[in-house]
């Protein structure tokens, strides 16, 4: 991928977090790469070449600094330059534990394995097996440095089933085996057993407005599932990893300003599984990776947009923890409040789904799963028969197919679920911003955007917010949000 030498030298050289995980520079003289905030003493422009990715650097021969520790550096934007088919890829690769061959891969996006194969090698210069092994790599150096778990536990978490091919892909990466970078990380006396809680660092690049977004969760949370208190958002999780077995926990997340990087202290997962999993959704539901300055260059020239930007220089979409999950709340909350919405749902969860109690004492409720609601009638919510209907053929559309959470176009998923009866255009809408994280999504009849795009009292007509916000693309779901932050009073979507 083409980047720009002279800007990435003057980011290196000032140290600039700006520029934290949009390139990496490798030193040909010592064959490491590094991010571009690296304490270490600068190397001549001569003696560097710069690399859009470390999946680049790494297949280029070079090794990860162990100072900087490019396995931190927040993800790269540069993902989103490339082919559709490739962002595709790239998610569907890091949606799932154990890795894909091409050929299955190639098959779930419809195209043929060299095709697939022309298209990384043309957009990002290396493989799809390599982006797998240094992404998997990577995490697997952070978990040796930031966590107290078995080198066998780790090889699994990072996707590998066999420790033999774990030891000589990671070698190959860092030129030393993960042992070596145990014992430089950790006092051999320390008891792997009892160091709990599991903790996850997920870097980001600033700014990241932190309390608005625990706002927005916290008017939203469901009761025993998640939890918004002072500066720490909590929720339970349940992670299928592929063996029929469900790994159950809670989480507890709060920033660490200073170090600019969430932390993620994770109770109740047997030898930690399923991390890499929770690192993706995680960075999803806080979307810590994305363009800031990409997205406000297109914001800013809507007046109104601009002066919200202003107040919330971080500003960030709020993901969801599961897409099913969130589908069903944007069901119930079709054309009530946010408030009566998350009390129904809360109902459905105490009624269909799995409750357990941590080792504090405190009963915690898994969302349940779309095969648990199969003979569900939900007409014991409190909604009507018409809302109670609408649940019952989502949760079969799910299970037989007809609805599907895999990786598409917005007019696509739009099609597919508004084909369903009583679901309309601001339901699949409101679904892709939140649950699928699809930052072109754009609720135009939401009562809070027209409320706001309106003047002298009179609420916009939705062909007009489509209208304005046709200048905002592909960044719409992020105007709605400023949309709604700007509304001073009232409730909101």
């Amino acid at each position: 991928m083409k980047i720009d030498a002279a800007v990435c030298s003057s980011a290196r050289l000032a140290r600039d977090r700006r520029f934290d995980g949009r390139f990496f520079t490798a030193v040909k003289t010592t064959g490491i790469f590094c991010r571009p905030i690296c304490p270490a003493r600068p190397p001549l422009e001569r003696n560097v070449t710069y690399f859009a990715t470390a999946a680049e650097a790494a297949n280029a021969g070079f090794r990860p600094c162990l100072r900087c520790r490019p396995d931190s550096a927040p993800g790269s934007p540069a993902w989103g330059l490339v082919s559709t088919t490739v962002q595709r890829a790239l998610k569907l690769m890091r949606g799932e534990r154990e890795p894909q061959s091409v050929e299955r891969l190639a098959e779930r996006l419809g195209v043929s394995s060299r095709y697939l194969r022309r298209l990384f090698a043309e957009h990002l210069g290396v493989s799809p097996l390599a982006v797998w092994q240094t992404e998997r790599a990577l995490f697997a150096f952070r978990l040796l440095r930031d966590t107290h778990l078995p080198i066998a536990d780790i090889a699994y978490e990072s996707g590998f089933n066999s420790l033999r091919r774990f030891n000589g892909v990671f070698k190959q990466i860092y030129q030393r085996t993960p042992s070596e970078v145990r014992r430089e990380g950790h006092s051999s006396r320390v008891d792997v057993r009892a160091a709990t809680p599991v903790r996850l660092y997920l870097d980001y690049r600033p700014p990241l407005d932190w309390q608005p977004l625990l706002a927005f969760l916290g008017a939203r949370a469901l009761t025993g599932v998640e939890q918004v208190e002072g500066e720490v958002y909590s929720r339970s999780f349940a992670v299928d990893t592929g063996d029929l077995v469900r790994y159950r926990g809670v989480m507890r997340v709060y920033n660490d300003a200073e170090r600019n990087r969430l932390v993620v202290e994770i109770f109740g997962q047997e030898g930690g599984t399923g991390l890499y999993l929770l690192n993706q959704r995680l960075r999803r539901l806080f979307d810590l990776d994305t363009d800031i300055e990409e997205i406000q260059a297109i914001l800013k020239e809507d007046t109104l947009l601009s002066s919200q930007l202003r107040e919330n220089p971080g500003l960030r979409l709020p993901g969801a923890w599961d897409p099913f999950e969130y589908a069903l709340r944007a069901i119930l909350g079709q054309q009530i409040s946010v408030a009566a919405a998350s009390t129904i749902a809360g109902r459905l969860v105490t009624r269909y789904g799995e409750s357990f109690v941590d080792d504090s004492g405190t009963e915690w409720f898994l969302f349940p799963q779309a095969e648990q609601l199969a003979e569900a009638d939900f007409s014991d919510l409190g909604v009507t028969r018409t809302r109670a209907k609408t649940l019952r053929e989502f949760v079969a559309a799910t299970l037989d197919g007809r609805v599907n959470f895999a990786e598409q176009s917005l007019e696509d998923w739009c099609t597919q679920v508004t084909s369903l009866p009583g679901i309309g255009d601001w339901t699949a809408q409101y679904i892709a911003m939140r649950g699928l994280s699809m930052p072109d999504a754009f609720p135009a009849s939401d009562l809070g955007i027209l409320q706001a795009l309106g003047s002298e009292g009179e609420k916009a007509k939705p062909k007009e917010a489509l209208a304005r916000a046709e200048q905002w693309r592909p960044w719409r779901a992020y105007g709605a949000i400023l949309l709604w932050q700007s509304l001073k009073s009232g409730e909101q979507k």
